[in-house]
């Protein structure tokens, strides 16, 4: 469907609502009064040919005119409109800008946390933080943003939420050989899964990927950290992880790669590890002497 005219549509009412703005400001139209209502007007109209824009896939021209929308929403005090309108702002930036997307983001959180709609800040620093990995690739800054939602979500005993984000924090923060703090937030999320009937299954799998970032570290912290865990939750020691951990444990000890590498294998036939599991196993094997570096 060709909607190249909707794009001409657009843009004629762009300018008639540039111009609905300016005489709202003008002399005549503050002496007899309707400036407001025309501002509203040209709120309305920038919205329109946003849309507009949007069925071009003209997303630019889209974030702009919905950008402009959100600035006379402010100038009206219409917070929630203003926020709304910065959204829509980001969501079409994402496809053509993935910077100005954040920037359009990161204006609407501001005005949310202001009205203390922080469960809704959480959502929108998880869409930009999206957007870093993603579009951007810049780590360390999609981090800081699940970070900034885990604590908006806690704050608002969203906690399954706030779990979600730190999980993402965990995962990268291993990858980046950030261990410590990733053990920290592996410890944390399991503790706070192992009690819940629907969500102690999951627990083991945090305390598995915890005594991976402590055998990178030093193995005797992997022996200490196992044996931690059986400990605060008794069903992790029956675990396939567990068990597999331990065997791990002893090939490192007698400096084995071929027991590691036998043991990962048989875990792997049965529950297949992902790419940020080999990654760490791969690691930890590297510390064996005389090692290939593989896993095969």
């Amino acid at each position: 469907m060709d909607n190249s005219g909707k794009e001409k549509e657009a843009i004629q009412l762009m300018a008639d609502a540039d111009k609905k703005v300016k005489s709202s400001g003008s002399f005549l139209g503050g002496m007899f009064g309707g400036g407001h209502h025309k501002v509203e007007e040209a709120c309305e109209m920038y919205c329109r040919a946003a849309n507009m824009f949007k069925m071009a896939k003209n997303w630019s021209a889209a974030g702009g005119a919905f950008c402009k929308a959100a600035r006379l929403h402010m100038q009206l005090q219409n917070k929630h409109d203003c926020a709304t309108s910065f959204i829509d702002a980001g969501n079409a930036y994402k496809k053509s800008d993935p910077n100005e997307a954040i920037k359009c983001l990161n204006a609407a959180i501001d005005i949310y946390t202001d009205m203390g709609r922080f469960t809704i800040a959480a959502k929108h620093h998880i869409s930009i933080a999206e957007v870093y990995e993603a579009e951007l690739v810049d780590i360390e800054k999609a981090i800081a943003h699940y970070e900034q939602a885990a604590d908006y979500y806690k704050g608002e005993e969203s906690n399954s939420s706030a779990n979600k984000c730190l999980l993402k924090v965990g995962a990268y923060c291993a990858q980046l050989e950030q261990y410590q703090k990733a053990i920290e937030i592996y410890e944390q999320v399991g503790a706070n899964t192992m009690d819940n009937p629907l969500l102690k299954y999951s627990a083991k799998e945090y305390f598995f990927k915890a005594s991976l970032c402590h055998f990178i570290v030093d193995e005797l912290n992997a022996k200490i950290a196992v044996e931690k865990y059986e400990e605060m939750f008794p069903a992790f020691s029956d675990s396939r992880e567990c068990k597999l951990l331990k065997k791990l444990l002893e090939a490192h000890e007698e400096q084995n790669s071929e027991a590691f590498t036998e043991a990962v294998k048989e875990f792997d036939s049965i529950s297949r590890l992902d790419q940020w599991h080999t990654t760490l196993l791969l690691r930890i094997k590297k510390t064996i002497q005389g090692d290939e570096g593989d896993l095969k």
